[in-house]
């Protein structure tokens, strides 16, 4: 059956029509007019490819490199909060599908596993942490120290408003909140007030817990604080990539939380050739936000990424069929972007670069 699902617009309409309507908007919606939800995928369509001919493409190279871990694609599995509202096996299901694909997954603060129970029976294959700051300076430590005990090999901390509720509408016409069956486990044995989810659920203790959004005070801190490659997702300028760099950070994330967060923004497309001209060559940089095809990840290449993250489209196939569902959209991907890679001329991911790509003028 998921061989039928073509491509990621397949999986998108299968996965809607076995999650809850109420969920699903959550899943697919973004802030307010839902306008850089639209741009970012807009903008990938925008950018034209100058294929190249007569180069020899019988062999073929996906694979890269990001702190000295190989991966077989330039792509990772973004994270995403409550995987369990679309599939029971939630997070265990995405990670080993990561796994069987050679790519990296990132977990993080919202997810219904803990990040160490992630590692158990994730299939073995590398992960990262992604880090909401939460209430004082010891819960964050603690759970930087959990994700490292579970083996995680870097820290990506968002730095974009998740910490705040956003303005999405759809949710707020639905009433939405975290179904009963959704745990935060990463969350618990931290010091956080957990005595009131037996009283009244995960809603009550999330409104309980207070936010503590980084500053850039918390950045020199947060680098004091472990020896792991340390990311900040969430960059969408010029001026904050340099002052990232400069604080010391190993790698930026290009993002704008999939229009999740504020609405009327760039899409990271569009802002991240500036980025990478002025810091490309002192970090490692990814991107985002609105990849829907293989030819979007060969885009961002081009344009200076490093690789890139999916964040719905896992989803998509966890709801569409759990495990073999996560595997079936990042083969597609995987397809896609070989394909291109053969009719472009371009054999390996080290051969991608600007002049593969024409920018809308």
């Amino acid at each position: 059956m998921l061989e039928q699902l073509i491509n990621l617009a397949d999986v998108e309409a299968r996965a809607r029509s076995m999650v809850r309507p109420a969920d699903w908007d959550y899943i697919a919606g973004g802030a307010e007019d839902e306008l850089t939800l639209d741009w970012n995928i807009a903008a990938f369509r925008r950018i034209r490819l100058r294929p190249r001919v007569l180069v020899d493409v019988s062999r073929r190279d996906l694979t890269t490199t990001l702190f000295g871990r190989r991966i077989a694609l330039p792509l990772l599995i973004a994270p995403t909060s409550h995987q369990r509202m679309v599939h029971p096996d939630a997070e265990f299901a995405t990670a080993r599908a990561a796994a069987a694909h050679g790519i990296i997954s990132v977990f993080g603060t919202g997810a219904h596993y803990a990040i160490d129970e992630i590692a158990a029976h994730g299939g073995g294959g590398p992960l990262w942490f992604q880090l909401y700051c939460y209430a004082s300076r010891e819960v964050v430590t603690r759970h930087i120290r959990r994700a490292e005990q579970a083996g995680c090999e870097a820290i990506v901390v968002t730095v974009d408003g998740g910490h705040y509720h956003a303005r999405r509408e759809r949710n707020l016409r639905n009433g939405w909140s975290i179904p009963a069956d959704v745990e935060l486990r990463n969350l618990l044995g931290v010091g956080l007030p957990e005595h009131l989810i037996a009283s009244d659920g995960y809603p009550a203790f999330l409104a309980a817990v207070p936010a503590l959004p980084p500053t850039w005070d918390d950045i020199g801190w947060l680098r004091s604080l472990t020896r792991l490659p340390l990311l900040l997702k969430g960059i969408m300028t010029v001026e904050d990539a340099c002052r990232a760099v400069d604080a010391g950070v190993d790698g930026l994330i290009i993002s704008n939380h999939g229009g999740r967060q504020i609405d009327g923004t760039e899409a990271s497309i569009e802002v991240l050739p500036a980025i990478a001209a002025a810091v490309g060559g002192r970090t490692t940089l990814l991107l985002d936000s609105g990849i829907r095809r293989g030819t979007d990840v060969l885009k961002a290449l081009a344009l200076g990424a490093n690789a890139v993250l999916i964040g719905r489209p896992p989803l998509w196939g966890l709801a569409a069929g759990g495990e073999a569902g996560v595997h079936r959209v990042v083969a597609i991907l995987r397809d896609e972007l070989e394909t291109a890679m053969i009719q472009l001329g371009r054999p390996t991911i080290a051969s991608i670069d600007r002049s593969l790509v024409v920018l809308p003028s």
